[in-house]
């Protein structure tokens, strides 16, 4: 797909409306967010993607517009994954319920513009390394291996800083107590952080672990930047009010790390064969319809198999006092 730069000026222009719209009308007043609220922001978010994919539809045609939305659902599902770390950062730095919409909302937008930079990243190396396929393919295999050995040791996670926020806290003195929504504060004279800029930084710096896995899982599916680049801001910037809409349903999608390796697996697998196909090795590709249909077909299994086994695992929970009772 042949974007100019003055498309590129107005799709970045356009979001940071939306963005900006999203703050003034439902973010600039800290206030705990109700499910109601989080659903009908969702479904705007939602509705809006939908909204730019018809336009690709319309404008540049059934690839273009096919690719975005197998793009926006694989980064959309990858991102629920991020929403169980965001409940440990909240509890981690104890971040009150009034304050949490705020830190999230400068969180991902910080995780934004740090993923346009690798957005940036694999599109210039992809233009001069083909070879870099059958890399990517190889570390979505991996990690999707990597998800099914963790999702089987059913331990308990806790969040670990990362090297960037340890030097932010050792270098920079800080305060143990918030402030409104301030990010600094004068303490004894000095200017020191406030928890809020330290969570936010968290939660920013944090998603560049996940977009390791989930940039090159997007590039698997379109090598055009620019439909790289506004699947993963449209997923990212619902991503707010996903997580107080599922918030209390992370518990229960407890395969959900079973269906994003199968979908990291299948998109590994359709990077080797490409880079194959490349090569001028006569093997067969996976088009777009397909991928789309076996990335939603394997949301719509793992939701399902998720909310029985979650519902058997809470009848079980249910029966064992009484059966202590009776015995």
């Amino acid at each position: 797909m042949d974007v100019s730069l003055t498309l590129w000026v107005l799709t970045i222009l356009g979001l940071c409306a939306l963005i900006a719209a999203d703050f003034f009308i439902g973010g600039r007043k800290p206030h705990e967010v109700s499910v109601k609220e989080a659903g009908i922001w969702t479904g705007v978010w939602i509705a809006l993607a939908a909204l730019f994919g018809l336009g690709l539809l319309l404008f540049g045609g059934t690839a273009p517009a096919g690719e975005f939305f197998a793009g926006f659902i694989t980064e959309k599902s990858l991102s629920v994954d991020n929403l169980f770390v965001f409940v440990l950062i909240m509890a981690k730095f104890a971040v009150p319920a009034v304050y949490q919409q705020r830190v999230l909302m400068v969180g991902v937008l910080i995780a934004l513009v740090l993923r346009a930079g690798f957005i940036g990243a694999g599109a210039a190396i992809i233009a001069n390394f083909s070879w870099i396929f059958y890399l990517f393919g190889a570390f979505l295999i991996w990690t999707a291996w990597k998800l099914i050995k963790e999702a089987r040791a059913e331990e308990d996670e806790e969040f670990e800083e990362n090297r960037f926020l340890k030097l932010v806290e050792k270098r920079f003195p800080s305060t143990d107590a918030y402030h409104g929504t301030k990010l600094f504060v004068v303490e004894n004279g000095r200017r020191v952080l406030t928890p809020m800029l330290i969570v936010m930084l968290a939660i920013g710096t944090t998603d560049v672990l996940f977009a390791l896995d989930s940039i090159p899982a997007i590039f698997g599916l379109t090598q055009d930047p620019y439909i790289v680049f506004t699947a993963n801001a449209f997923a990212l910037m619902g991503l707010r009010q996903l997580y107080f809409l599922i918030g209390g349903l992370l518990k229960k999608l407890v395969h959900l790390s079973y269906g994003l390796s199968v979908i990291l697996g299948f998109i590994g697998v359709k990077l080797v064969l490409h880079a194959l196909h490349e090569s001028g090795v006569a093997v067969p590709e996976i088009s777009i319809p397909v991928s789309l249909g076996v990335i939603c077909a394997v949301l719509v299994v793992t939701t399902i198999t998720s909310l029985r086994a979650s519902k058997k695992q809470e009848a079980a929970a249910a029966a064992e006092p009484r059966t202590h009772i009776d015995a």
